[in-house]
C-alpha cells in the first residue's frame, strides 16, 4: 500500500484544525428560564417542534403533579422547575427531564389560598377560583433558581436544592391588598431579581395608602439594591395588576416596562428610576401584560380594554411615550399577545383569536377558536399556538390568512402558558405536566 507523504505546512494546518474543532463550543438547545420564555415575549427559536398530538400520540411524558398551580414552568437543560401549592404546604420542584421524575420538593413556606365566603368583605383580599398562591411562575439563569409565592414568600435555590436566601415582601413592606390573590412572576435582570406589586391602594379607606412598588434584590445574596414606590391615579380594585415586568432593550437604553394601576411605564433597571409613562389607561384591573417588540410596547387595558401600541423616543430631557394605535375589538383580559413579522395575535378569554397588523393595527383575520383561554399563545417556527382551558390546542399558521394547521386535545385543565424546550413543548396542567415532542 503506498504511503501518503504530508508537506509540514499541511501537518501544521491538520493539526490546527483538529485543535480548534475540539475547542468549538456545542450547540446549545434552548432553555426557557421564565415566564414567556427567554426573552419575556412567548418566542421560541426552536424548529421542528410537534403541531399534532393527543393523549396517545407524541405524548413523550406525563408527569403527575401534587396538587396544583398554574405557574409556568422555567426550564434549564436537563432541569424544569415548578411551583405548587399542596395542602398548605408551597412548594418548589426540580424535575429531571432523562427520567422524567421528581428529582426533589422543597418547602418553601406555608399558606393556603383564602376564598371568597358569604358575608365577607368585598375588598378583602381572596383568591379566585382559577388559582392559588402557586400562580407566580419561576425564574432561572442557570445557576439559581427564584420562586415567588402569593403569601409573599420569594426565595433563591440552587439547582442542588439547597437555599441561599429567602425574604418576605408582605412582612417587609406590608400585606397584601389585592383582591384576587397576588400572582406576578419575579424576573433576574443581570445580578438583579426584580419584583412588581400593584394592588389596591384603599386610599378611599385609610388616610395611609397601602403601596405598590417595585423592588430589586441581589440575586445571590438576597440584599435590597433598590426600591421604587409605584403609586399611580388608579383607585380600587383598578390599582390591582397580575401582570410581569418584561426587559426592552431600546437605543437609549434598557427598560423594565409594567403594566398595571390604569398606567403603561418603564424603569432603569439597575436604579428603579422611572423613565416614562402613559397615564389614562382606564379600565379595570390588569391581568394582561405587556408585549415589547419591533420598537413597540404592547398593552391592553385592564377588563378587555383597549390595545394600545406605544412608541417611545428621547426627547430633549426626557423620553416621550405616544400611542401611535389603539385596537378595542375582542381583545383578551388574560391572556398575552405575541409579535412575529409585523403581525400581532392575540385571543380573547373567550376564544376569539385575531390577527392585526402590528405597525398600524389594521386587521388581517378574526377566527372564533371556541372554548375559554387563560394561556398566552404561543410562537414557534412559523407556527402560533393557542391552548384553551380545556386542552385544546389549535395551530395556525403565523401568517396574515387564516391557515389552521392542527387541533390537538389533552384531558386536563390549563391556565399556565406552553413552554419550549430542546425540541419539546412542556403544557403544564392542573394535574399533569405534558412533555410533547415527536417519537421516533
Amino acid at each position: 500500500m503506498p504511503t501518503r507523504n504530508f508537506a509540514p505546512a499541511s501537518i501544521t494546518l491538520l493539526i490546527l484544525l483538529l485543535l480548534t474543532s475540539a475547542h468549538l463550543p456545542a450547540a446549545h438547545a434552548e432553555n426557557w428560564p421564565q415566564w414567556r420564555g427567554p426573552s419575556g415575549n412567548s418566542h421560541s427559536s426552536e424548529t421542528n417542534l410537534p403541531t399534532k398530538w393527543s393523549e396517545s400520540e407524541n405524548v413523550t411524558a406525563k408527569i403527575g403533579l401534587p396538587l396544583s398551580g398554574s405557574s409556568t414552568p422555567a426550564i434549564w437543560n436537563n432541569s424544569i422547575f415548578l411551583t405548587v401549592e399542596d395542602e398548605g404546604r408551597l412548594q418548589l420542584l426540580k424535575i429531571d427531564r432523562t427520567t422524567n421524575e421528581i428529582a426533589w420538593k422543597k418547602q418553601v413556606g406555608e399558606g393556603t389560598a383564602n376564598r371568597k365566603t358569604e358575608g365577607g368583605s368585598s375588598r378583602a383580599p381572596k383568591y379566585h377560583n382559577l388559582h392559588n398562591m402557586a400562580s407566580p411562575s419561576p425564574v432561572t439563569d442557570g445557576e439559581i433558581v427564584i420562586v415567588h409565592f402569593g403569601n409573599g414568600d420569594i426565595a433563591c435555590y440552587n439547582f442542588e436544592g439547597d437555599q441561599l436566601w429567602k425574604k418576605n415582601l408582605a412582612q417587609q413592606y406590608g400585606g397584601y391588598s389585592i383582591w384576587w390573590g397576588h400572582a406576578n412572576s419575579p424576573i433576574i435582570y443581570r445580578d438583579l431579581v426584580i419584583s412588581a406589586c400593584m394592588q389596591d391602594s384603599l386610599a378611599d379607606l385609610q388616610d395611609d395608602p397601602v403601596r405598590s412598588y417595585v423592588v430589586a434584590y441581589d440575586r445571590l445574596t438576597g440584599s435590597e439594591v433598590w426600591f421604587t414606590p409605584r403609586m399611580t391615579e388608579a383607585t380600587s380594585e383598578e390599582c390591582d395588576a397580575y401582570t410581569t415586568p418584561v426587559i426592552r432593550n431600546t437605543p437609549d437604553g434598557t427598560e423594565l416596562v409594567i403594566m398595571g394601576g390604569n398606567q403603561l411605564d418603564a424603569y432603569d433597571p439597575e436604579t428603579g428610576k422611572q423613565l416614562w409613562k402613559v397615564t389614562g389607561l382606564v379600565g379595570g384591573r390588569t391581568i394582561t401584560g405587556p408585549t415589547v417588540a419591533e420598537g413597540f410596547v404592547y398593552s391592553t387595558v385592564g377588563m378587555r380594554g383597549d390595545l394600545n401600541a406605544v412608541r417611545t423616543e428621547k426627547g430633549t430631557n426626557e423620553i416621550d411615550a405616544n400611542i401611535v394605535w389603539t385596537y378595542d375589538n375582542n381583545t383578551p383580559d388574560t391572556c398575552c399577545s405575541v409579535v412575529v413579522d409585523n403581525m400581532l395575535f392575540m385571543v380573547s378569554d373567550n376564544g376569539i383569536a385575531s390577527c392585526l397588523n402590528s405597525q398600524s393595527g389594521e386587521l388581517h383575520w378574526r377566527h372564533r377558536l371556541g372554548g375559554d383561554f387563560k394561556s398566552s399563545p404561543l410562537y414557534a417556527d412559523g407556527h402560533i399556538y393557542f391552548l384553551n382551558k380545556s386542552g385544546v390546542c389549535t395551530v395556525v399558521e403565523a401568517a396574515p390568512e387564516y391557515r389552521e394547521i392542527s387541533e390537538n386535545k389533552l384531558d386536563d385543565e390549563f391556565l399556565a402558558s406552553p413552554a419550549v424546550s430542546d425540541g419539546q413543548i412542556f403544557l403544564r396542567g392542573k394535574q399533569t405536566l405534558y412533555v410533547i415532542g415527536e417519537r421516533n
